[in-house]
């Protein structure tokens, strides 16, 4: 079984330029020139990973652990937006992912990087994948790719949408009990495409928030 068995929070249904608009504050409207999440990013999926993003390459951002075990290896293969908000945004959207699978690997849904980096209907996507993984009896290995990724900001500048495809082609569950990896051919289900709304957290410097999960499975445009 792999990471698709599990439940999603919730479909794909809202476009990018709706979720912003919802999330911005009073009559603020987007510029004519933003774009829609997901509009600047070709389909190919990068053949091998380049540089880490900082989230990769720092194991304690903000002061918290989001180390993973050595045979679990989340990659995130995209570059930063000039924009530092949306940098950070990005950053920590990458953190929220790696904090789901640090809890997977310890077992629980009140690891200190799920309370970081999640919030709201966030905390609840985390709680949820975190969960099916544990009652399946399921630990993680292998390599899940994110790439593609596309940053846009809310009027408010407190609110930024990541959005990007991942590639679980390489990505397994693994029996706790017996140690079997459960593998499985490589098909359509092995890519998602997730839009993640990132809030800045007033009393805390630089830290964003996943507030939202909206997936996409089954994503062809991923492939």
């Amino acid at each position: 079984m792999k990471r698709r068995t599990l439940p999603t929070l919730a479909a794909l249904t809202a476009t990018a330029a709706l979720l912003l608009t919802a999330c911005g504050s009073g009559d603020d409207k987007p510029g004519d020139n933003e774009r829609t999440a997901g509009a600047d990013r070709g389909a190919q999926m990068p053949e091998e990973s380049r540089k880490p993003s900082a989230a990769q390459a720092e194991a304690k951002p903000d002061g918290v652990d989001v180390s993973l075990p050595k045979d679990v290896n989340v990659v995130f293969d995209w570059n930063r937006p000039k924009d530092e908000s949306e940098a950070e945004a990005m950053d920590d959207a990458a953190n929220f992912f790696r904090a789901i699978y640090r809890g997977v690997d310890k077992r629980t849904t009140r690891d200190a990087a799920v309370a970081t980096y999640a919030t709201g209907d966030g905390l609840h996507y985390a709680d949820a994948q975190i969960n099916a993984w544990i009652d399946g009896g399921w630990a993680a290995t292998g390599t899940l790719r994110h790439y593609g990724v596309t940053t846009r900001s809310a009027p408010n500048g407190k609110t930024v949408e990541v959005a990007f495809c991942a590639d679980s082609r390489e990505f397994y569950g693994k029996e706790i009990t017996s140690r079997k990896i459960l593998r499985t051919e490589p098909s359509l289900e092995d890519f998602d495409y997730y839009e993640i709304v990132m809030v800045k957290v007033p009393t805390g410097h630089d830290l964003w928030q996943a507030s939202k999960v909206f997936v996409e499975t089954k994503a062809a445009k991923c492939q």
